[in-house]
């Protein structure tokens, strides 16, 4: 579960003229949300409802707290030394970052302008939202591909199409900007040998591909549905097993991509 730095300033109004995001949480992670260790802001809304969520408290804006880009850059400059020595940086996660692209992009400029690697953890799902501005301000994009057919995309998602993530994809490799690519390894849902590959030809078709993530799929958010009196729809599916994680890290390993 997301947790939150001890004493964070407490901020009663914004400040007139500064730009403001509904942040969810903030905490920080060692090598899963990007290199080395990371400082995460976690913003709230989204518009896709993938079964197999594990955050639904970070569905809708209002789970979120109104904060201005100047407080997240002050907790984030607390943990500098110790994220640039470890070899990490910042990354906007969510929820999903692109519902806010203001305040994701003047949040990333911030960081990057006081040198800490910044990262952009995004469905891709709106990635028109993301202007050049935002994105040179982007050192590396995690990518959640979520499906290589429309089809099981929409299943997965619930509103979703694949279409504009594909689109996103190639936007980045066009301009050269770094991409980790992650697959969430749901069995009965995204395991297919085909689905798979149509994910490894996206992902072996870019040029800065530089790593695939595959993600088994967990349990570990269902009390969070039961919190919200939600039902999880992946209740009574079980982890992939070994011998899965190996076929489909293969799979992507068989079309020269790094995989984890």
């Amino acid at each position: 579960m997301n947790g939150r730095p001890p004493a964070p300033p407490q901020v009663t109004a914004a400040v007139p003229g500064a730009v403001t995001g509904a942040v969810h949480s903030w905490d920080t992670s060692v090598g899963v949300d990007g290199p080395g260790t990371r400082f995460v802001v976690f913003l709230a809304g989204c518009p896709l409802r993938c079964r197999y969520c594990h955050s639904p408290d970070t569905w809708y804006g209002r789970s979120g707290r109104r904060r201005t880009v100047d407080e997240m850059v002050t907790l984030a400059t607390r943990y500098r030394r110790f994220i640039q020595v470890a070899g990490g940086g910042v990354t906007v996660s969510g929820g999903e970052p692109l519902l806010q692209p203001a305040f994701t992009g003047e949040l990333l400029r911030r960081c990057h302008d006081l040198g800490l690697h910044t990262a952009l953890d995004t469905s891709g799902f709106l990635g028109v939202r993301a202007d050049d501005a935002l994105l040179d301000a982007t050192d590396l994009v995690l990518l959640d591909v979520k499906a290589g057919n429309p089809q099981t995309y929409r299943r997965v998602t619930g509103t979703g199409r694949l279409a504009p993530t594909l689109r996103f994809a190639q936007r980045l490799a066009d301009r050269g900007t770094p991409i980790w690519i992650r697959y969430v390894l749901v069995p009965g849902l995204t395991d297919a040998v085909d689905e798979v590959e149509r994910v490894a030809d996206v992902a072996a078709g870019l040029a800065t591909v530089q790593r695939v993530e595959v993600l088994p799929f967990h349990r570990l958010g269902a009390h969070k549905y039961a919190e919200l009196g939600l039902t999880f729809p992946l209740a009574d599916t079980e982890p992939p097993d070994a011998g899965l994680l190996t076929r489909v890290r293969g799979q992507f390993a068989a079309r020269g991509l790094t995989v984890t």
